[in-house]
């Protein structure tokens, strides 16, 4: 049986972009670092209590360059992708860490950080950008 590393996770961004987060390899490609802050409900006795994990999401290329201007602080985002362990040493000490590549984002409706009202769209590495559909489709 082939191996899988699949992730599909449904969060809220938790910071908005800064310089830092967004930039290009020497090579050109266009890399946009996020962190996403996914809830999750869990019984704790007789009562529900929130628990929130954070997800750093690294997003690749044309994609990146794309959701770049429409992502915040607070947005919706759901993001497919993979599991990557980064590790790497300093001083002597070795850290690694999980993050997940996306292969797409896709910006969820609802309201944004500001509060005003925004409508879904999606970002891929297949698409060219950000895709607005008529509202009289037949399906």
């Amino acid at each position: 049986m082939t191996d899988i590393n699949k992730a599909i996770i449904i969060g809220r961004v938790t910071r908005d972009i800064s310089e830092r987060d967004f930039g290009y390899t020497a090579g050109g490609t266009a890399r946009l670092n996020i962190s996403i802050a996914v809830n999750r409900s869990e019984k704790r006795g007789n009562e529900w209590a929130d628990n929130v994990s954070f997800f750093d999401v690294t997003v690749w290329g044309k994609t990146a360059e794309n959701i770049r201007q429409y992502i915040g602080k607070g947005k919706q985002v759901a993001v497919d992708g993979y599991l990557v362990q980064q590790r790497w040493e300093k001083d002597g000490q070795k850290f690694s860490k999980v993050v997940i590549i996306a292969n797409s984002v896709q910006l969820l409706g609802g309201k944004s950080a500001d509060g005003a009202q925004s409508a879904p769209s999606q970002a891929g590495e297949k698409s060219a950008g950000v895709q607005d559909f008529p509202e009289d489709l037949p399906f």
